[in-house]
């Protein structure tokens, strides 16, 4: 076998006839860390710690990358279009992706979470249709908690149905390096922006 024979051979082992690359999604607000944000992060109604960052997927690890202000600038739209596309994408997302339902001993769902090697599954924060998603099972407002890059916490909208989990949540924010926010978010079914109104953390 020559060398250009096993080149190729490789080539189809690694990239089989047919197959496609994950298609790249420019339009995403990542929830980070206050620390992280750039002139182009945006606020959140009532967050003290985190920010919403435009972002884009790539390629290489860990899959997904905010825009320098430079890098958005040169995108040629404004933070009100960006956000727009962003929700509409994310709604998209939301539409393919089932949740893991998480039941007490009586068969009553205690919380439901999003979570799996994805790095956008905190992105589906802004999806404007989540609050109607788990309106029947928990009521019109429902809390949200994205710990990390990896993960979306739905929760009904009562105090002590959080507080059991905070110390876990607060585990997973401040142990993963791709943390995402350490605030509680409330969603409301027909309001298209969610807003904080608790923390997990310290």
């Amino acid at each position: 076998m020559t060398r250009r024979t096993s080149f190729l051979l490789a080539l189809l082992i690694v990239c089989p006839a047919g197959a496609q690359a994950p298609k790249l999604e420019s339009y995403l607000l990542l929830p980070e860390p206050k620390a992280m944000h750039s002139t182009a992060s945006c606020t959140i109604a009532g967050a003290q710690r985190t920010v919403l960052s435009p972002a884009h997927t790539v390629t290489e690890s860990p899959g997904v990358k905010a825009y320098t202000a430079e890098e958005f600038v040169r995108l040629g739209i404004s933070k009100e279009s960006f956000i727009e596309r962003a929700a509409a994408a994310a709604d998209k997302r939301l539409a393919l992706l089932n949740p893991e339902f998480i039941k007490d001993d009586t068969g009553k769902t205690r919380y439901a979470v999003y979570r799996g090697d994805s790095p956008l599954l905190a992105t589906l924060l802004i999806a404007p249709s989540l609050g109607k998603t788990f309106a029947t099972l928990f009521g019109d407002e429902i809390w949200a908690a994205a710990p990390d890059r990896n993960a979306l916490y739905i929760f009904p909208a009562k105090p002590e149905s959080l507080a059991e989990f905070a110390a876990d949540l607060n585990e997973r924010f401040e142990g993963n390096p791709y943390a995402a926010s350490c605030e509680v978010f409330l969603i409301k079914k027909g309001e298209k922006e969610p807003r904080v109104v608790a923390t997990f953390g310290e």
